[in-house]
């Protein structure tokens, strides 16, 4: 009995430091592509103004709109708690700031976190006859979104924004990451 004990407990370590590798590695590399939309996952803003973890990410959606791989944009997320205003509609302001078409430009503030947000986006994006999507996050996001994304029917390429203040290789980025060790197996095996 001991053996099969130990032999699980290995099994699970050795299946979460592929999840550590998978998560370290997705989150190093752009696969930016020609794609029907760019998705830009939502995060903190502040009475209007998004955080500089968001901006990083609205201005690499708007580097990338600009190069020409996609003709749309969708922002997500919703209302957080105290505020009066969506992620979603503050990004799509911002957007439009920078000078984005506004028939090109989305918000989709249904989801408060991840799966919910990104169902939406999907839901839009397949209304508008699209499947292919490049998703932006910061980099230690971007396999959960993957796998979420698959979920949702989409073929997703993440293409994290190289400007966020979570720096790759800093400590507060490995704590995300390792985070996100445990998160991403468990969207896969545990579909909400």
């Amino acid at each position: 009995m001991r053996r099969v004990v130990v032999a699980l407990l290995l099994a699970v370590v050795l299946l979460w430091l592929v999840s550590l590798a998978g998560v370290f590695a997705a989150a190093r590399r752009d696969a930016a592509a020609p794609a029907d939309a760019i998705v830009v996952l939502g995060a903190a803003q502040y009475d209007g103004r998004p955080s500089p973890v968001f901006r990083a990410r609205l201005d690499h959606a708007v580097a990338l709109f600009r190069r020409g791989f996609a003709p749309q944009v969708v922002v997500t997320g919703g209302i957080g708690t105290g505020d009066t205003v969506s992620e979603a509609t503050v990004g799509r302001r911002y957007l439009l700031a920078a000078g984005l078409p506004e028939s090109a430009v989305d918000a989709e503030s249904a989801g408060r976190s991840s799966a919910p947000s990104l169902r939406a986006a999907a839901d839009l994006v397949r209304a508008a006859g699209g499947a292919r999507v490049i998703l932006v996050s910061d980099g230690f996001h971007m396999l959960r979104l993957r796998v979420l994304a698959r979920r949702f029917r989409l073929v997703a390429l993440g293409s994290p924004a190289p400007a966020s203040p979570i720096t790759p290789g800093s400590q507060r980025e490995f704590g995300y990451i390792l985070a996100e060790s445990f998160k991403a197996p468990a969207a896969f095996l545990f579909p909400r």
